[in-house]
Protein backbone atom coordinates (compact mmCIF):
# COMPACT_ATOMS: atom_id res chain seq x y z
CA UNK A 1 0.00 0.00 0.00
CA UNK A 2 1.28 3.85 -0.93
CA UNK A 3 -1.68 5.87 -0.23
CA UNK A 4 -1.73 9.83 -0.38
CA UNK A 5 -3.86 11.85 2.08
CA UNK A 6 -4.85 15.24 1.66
CA UNK A 7 -6.92 17.61 3.53
CA UNK A 8 -8.19 21.31 3.86
CA UNK A 9 -7.72 22.44 0.49
CA UNK A 10 -9.66 25.03 1.18
CA UNK A 11 -10.38 26.11 -2.54
CA UNK A 12 -6.74 26.77 -2.67
CA UNK A 13 -6.38 26.22 -6.56
CA UNK A 14 -2.70 27.06 -6.74
CA UNK A 15 -1.58 24.86 -3.84
CA UNK A 16 -3.97 21.50 -4.45
CA UNK A 17 -1.91 21.31 -7.98
CA UNK A 18 1.30 21.74 -6.32
CA UNK A 19 0.04 19.08 -4.36
CA UNK A 20 -1.27 17.05 -6.83
CA UNK A 21 1.77 17.27 -9.50
CA UNK A 22 4.17 15.96 -6.11
CA UNK A 23 2.14 13.02 -5.60
CA UNK A 24 2.91 11.77 -9.03
CA UNK A 25 6.07 11.52 -8.55
CA UNK A 26 5.40 9.63 -5.44
CA UNK A 27 4.74 6.32 -7.09
CA UNK A 28 1.18 6.45 -5.08
CA UNK A 29 -1.98 3.90 -5.98
CA UNK A 30 -4.63 6.24 -4.80
CA UNK A 31 -5.52 9.17 -3.18
CA UNK A 32 -7.82 10.28 -0.37
CA UNK A 33 -8.93 13.37 1.18
CA UNK A 34 -10.01 13.78 4.19
CA UNK A 35 -12.68 17.15 4.05
CA UNK A 36 -12.27 21.09 3.68
CA UNK A 37 -12.13 20.75 -0.16
CA UNK A 38 -13.79 23.94 -0.04
CA UNK A 39 -14.33 27.21 2.40
CA UNK A 40 -12.03 30.36 2.66
CA UNK A 41 -10.56 30.46 -0.79
CA UNK A 42 -11.67 31.72 -4.11
CA UNK A 43 -11.48 28.25 -6.45
CA UNK A 44 -14.05 26.16 -4.97
CA UNK A 45 -15.47 24.77 -8.22
CA UNK A 46 -11.78 24.30 -9.28
CA UNK A 47 -10.82 22.50 -6.51
CA UNK A 48 -13.55 20.28 -6.00
CA UNK A 49 -13.28 19.18 -9.91
CA UNK A 50 -9.98 17.71 -9.34
CA UNK A 51 -10.95 16.32 -6.22
CA UNK A 52 -13.50 14.38 -8.11
CA UNK A 53 -11.48 13.25 -10.44
CA UNK A 54 -8.32 12.81 -8.52
CA UNK A 55 -9.46 11.07 -5.61
CA UNK A 56 -11.01 7.67 -4.69
CA UNK A 57 -11.99 8.35 -1.12
CA UNK A 58 -13.34 12.03 0.20
CA UNK A 59 -14.80 12.70 3.28
CA UNK A 60 -17.27 15.59 4.58
CA UNK A 61 -15.17 18.44 6.36
CA UNK A 62 -16.94 21.15 8.58
CA UNK A 63 -16.87 23.60 5.64
CA UNK A 64 -18.27 21.23 2.92
CA UNK A 65 -21.36 20.59 5.39
CA UNK A 66 -21.68 24.44 5.97
CA UNK A 67 -22.08 25.09 1.81
CA UNK A 68 -25.01 22.48 1.70
CA UNK A 69 -26.57 23.35 5.04
CA UNK A 70 -25.72 26.47 7.80
CA UNK A 71 -22.78 26.70 8.64
CA UNK A 72 -22.87 26.83 12.37
CA UNK A 73 -20.53 28.30 15.05
CA UNK A 74 -18.31 30.16 12.06
CA UNK A 75 -17.20 33.09 12.96
CA UNK A 76 -17.84 36.12 10.89
CA UNK A 77 -15.43 35.89 8.19
CA UNK A 78 -15.85 31.71 7.53
CA UNK A 79 -19.95 32.67 7.54
CA UNK A 80 -19.00 35.14 4.94
CA UNK A 81 -16.24 32.93 3.09
CA UNK A 82 -19.34 30.14 2.61
CA UNK A 83 -21.71 32.25 1.37
CA UNK A 84 -19.65 33.38 -0.97
CA UNK A 85 -18.96 29.63 -2.08
CA UNK A 86 -22.43 28.79 -1.84
CA UNK A 87 -22.73 31.40 -4.66
CA UNK A 88 -19.78 30.38 -6.79
CA UNK A 89 -21.02 26.58 -6.73
CA UNK A 90 -24.28 27.49 -7.91
CA UNK A 91 -24.11 30.26 -10.11
CA UNK A 92 -20.76 28.96 -11.89
CA UNK A 93 -19.90 29.17 -15.29
CA UNK A 94 -20.57 26.42 -17.43
CA UNK A 95 -23.69 24.07 -17.93
CA UNK A 96 -26.04 22.29 -15.91
CA UNK A 97 -24.46 19.53 -15.26
CA UNK A 98 -21.25 20.72 -13.82
CA UNK A 99 -23.23 22.53 -11.62
CA UNK A 100 -25.27 19.42 -10.04
CA UNK A 101 -22.23 16.98 -9.93
CA UNK A 102 -20.37 19.40 -7.58
CA UNK A 103 -23.35 19.60 -5.33
CA UNK A 104 -24.33 15.55 -5.90
CA UNK A 105 -20.70 15.18 -4.77
CA UNK A 106 -20.93 17.17 -1.95
CA UNK A 107 -24.34 16.13 -0.89
CA UNK A 108 -22.61 12.16 -0.92
CA UNK A 109 -19.45 12.52 1.14
CA UNK A 110 -19.46 10.26 4.37
CA UNK A 111 -18.73 11.60 7.39
CA UNK A 112 -16.23 8.37 7.88
CA UNK A 113 -14.19 5.61 6.43
CA UNK A 114 -12.97 2.26 7.51
CA UNK A 115 -10.09 0.28 5.83
CA UNK A 116 -8.90 -2.60 8.22
CA UNK A 117 -7.41 -1.20 11.17
CA UNK A 118 -7.10 2.27 9.79
CA UNK A 119 -9.63 4.89 10.51
CA UNK A 120 -9.94 8.03 8.78
CA UNK A 121 -12.34 11.68 9.33
CA UNK A 122 -11.84 15.20 9.22
CA UNK A 123 -12.70 15.94 12.84
CA UNK A 124 -11.85 12.91 15.25
CA UNK A 125 -12.90 9.76 15.65
CA UNK A 126 -15.64 10.83 18.35
CA UNK A 127 -16.94 13.88 16.23
CA UNK A 128 -16.18 12.73 12.32
CA UNK A 129 -16.76 16.33 11.28
CA UNK A 130 -16.31 18.90 13.89
CA UNK A 131 -14.17 18.00 17.05
CA UNK A 132 -10.55 19.53 17.09
CA UNK A 133 -7.47 17.68 18.12
CA UNK A 134 -5.29 20.02 18.94
CA UNK A 135 -1.31 19.30 20.42
CA UNK A 136 -1.95 20.50 23.76
CA UNK A 137 -5.29 17.90 23.86
CA UNK A 138 -1.98 15.55 25.12
CA UNK A 139 -2.41 16.96 28.39
CA UNK A 140 -6.21 16.37 28.89
CA UNK A 141 -6.40 12.54 29.52
CA UNK A 142 -9.92 12.31 29.48
CA UNK A 143 -10.39 13.19 26.19
CA UNK A 144 -7.19 11.34 24.70
CA UNK A 145 -9.26 8.01 26.13
CA UNK A 146 -11.78 8.49 25.07
CA UNK A 147 -10.70 9.25 21.43
CA UNK A 148 -8.11 6.37 21.38
CA UNK A 149 -10.42 3.85 22.80
CA UNK A 150 -12.20 4.19 19.36
CA UNK A 151 -9.24 3.87 17.23
CA UNK A 152 -8.65 0.11 15.90
CA UNK A 153 -4.82 0.64 15.21
CA UNK A 154 -4.25 4.21 13.44
CA UNK A 155 -6.20 7.39 12.74
CA UNK A 156 -5.54 10.01 10.15
CA UNK A 157 -7.59 12.99 10.49
CA UNK A 158 -7.42 17.25 9.48
CA UNK A 159 -9.17 19.80 10.73
CA UNK A 160 -6.72 21.56 12.81
CA UNK A 161 -4.49 22.38 9.94
CA UNK A 162 -1.65 21.74 12.66
CA UNK A 163 -0.01 18.25 11.21
CA UNK A 164 1.60 15.86 13.22
CA UNK A 165 1.71 12.55 15.42
CA UNK A 166 -0.44 11.78 18.46
CA UNK A 167 0.48 8.44 20.30
CA UNK A 168 -1.80 6.73 23.21
CA UNK A 169 0.68 6.82 25.57
CA UNK A 170 -0.06 10.76 24.91
CA UNK A 171 2.65 12.63 23.33
CA UNK A 172 2.90 14.41 20.07
CA UNK A 173 5.27 14.82 17.66
CA UNK A 174 5.45 17.36 14.90
CA UNK A 175 6.61 16.68 11.55
CA UNK A 176 10.01 18.40 12.27
CA UNK A 177 10.95 16.75 15.28
CA UNK A 178 10.45 13.12 13.69
CA UNK A 179 12.26 13.54 10.56
CA UNK A 180 9.30 13.78 8.57
CA UNK A 181 8.93 9.96 8.81
CA UNK A 182 6.74 8.03 11.76
CA UNK A 183 7.49 4.70 12.26
CA UNK A 184 4.44 2.13 12.44
CA UNK A 185 4.39 0.47 15.69
CA UNK A 186 1.74 -1.90 17.69
CA UNK A 187 0.78 1.60 19.88
CA UNK A 188 -2.27 3.42 18.31
CA UNK A 189 -1.66 6.81 17.15
CA UNK A 190 -3.16 9.28 15.40
CA UNK A 191 -1.90 11.54 12.17
CA UNK A 192 -3.25 15.16 11.64
CA UNK A 193 -1.75 15.09 7.49
CA UNK A 194 -1.67 18.69 8.17
CA UNK A 195 -3.31 21.27 5.18
CA UNK A 196 -2.96 21.49 1.54
CA UNK A 197 -4.54 24.79 1.60
CA UNK A 198 -3.93 26.58 4.58
CA UNK A 199 -1.48 25.26 6.55
CA UNK A 200 -1.46 26.80 10.48
CA UNK A 201 1.78 25.55 12.18
CA UNK A 202 4.34 28.37 11.45
CA UNK A 203 5.35 27.21 7.52
CA UNK A 204 3.19 28.58 4.97
CA UNK A 205 3.74 25.13 2.34
CA UNK A 206 1.48 23.00 1.88
CA UNK A 207 1.43 19.35 3.67
CA UNK A 208 0.08 15.83 2.89
CA UNK A 209 0.88 12.55 4.00
CA UNK A 210 2.20 9.40 2.34
CA UNK A 211 0.82 6.18 3.98
CA UNK A 212 2.54 3.02 3.83
CA UNK A 213 2.16 -0.50 5.89
CA UNK A 214 5.34 0.36 7.84
CA UNK A 215 5.30 4.02 8.14
CA UNK A 216 3.62 7.97 7.25
CA UNK A 217 5.84 10.25 5.46
CA UNK A 218 5.19 14.15 6.14
CA UNK A 219 5.89 16.05 3.01
CA UNK A 220 5.63 20.01 2.57
CA UNK A 221 4.97 21.29 -1.07
CA UNK A 222 5.77 24.81 -1.99
CA UNK A 223 3.33 26.62 -4.31
CA UNK A 224 2.66 30.73 -5.31
CA UNK A 225 1.15 31.60 -2.36
CA UNK A 226 0.94 35.53 -3.58
CA UNK A 227 -1.14 33.98 -6.68
CA UNK A 228 -3.71 32.72 -4.06
CA UNK A 229 -3.44 35.50 -1.24
CA UNK A 230 -3.97 38.03 -4.62
CA UNK A 231 -7.52 36.35 -5.21
CA UNK A 232 -8.49 36.45 -2.33
CA UNK A 233 -7.51 40.27 -1.93
CA UNK A 234 -9.92 40.62 -5.24
CA UNK A 235 -12.79 38.99 -3.84
CA UNK A 236 -15.02 41.29 -1.25
CA UNK A 237 -16.39 38.86 0.48
CA UNK A 238 -13.50 37.03 1.51
CA UNK A 239 -11.41 38.96 4.47
CA UNK A 240 -8.05 39.96 3.33
CA UNK A 241 -6.57 38.14 6.67
CA UNK A 242 -7.33 34.81 4.69
CA UNK A 243 -4.94 35.99 2.22
CA UNK A 244 -2.62 36.75 5.09
CA UNK A 245 -2.57 34.18 6.74
CA UNK A 246 -1.62 32.17 3.74
CA UNK A 247 1.60 33.30 3.40
CA UNK A 248 2.36 33.15 6.70
CA UNK A 249 0.95 29.68 8.08
CA UNK A 250 -0.87 30.92 10.61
Amino acid sequence: MKRAIISDIHANLEALESVLEHIRDQGVTEIFCLGDVIGYGPNPCECLDRVIKHTSVSLLGNHDQGALFDPEGFNSGAERAIFWTRDQLENSRGNRDDIDRRWDFLGGLPRIHRDADWLYVHGSPRNPVNEYVFPEDIYNQKKMEKLFSLVPHGCFQGHTHVPGVFTESRNFTSPDEMGYVYKITPEKFMVNVGSVGQPRDGDPRSCYVVQEDDKITFHRVDYDRGVTANKIYGIPDLDDFLGDRIKQGR
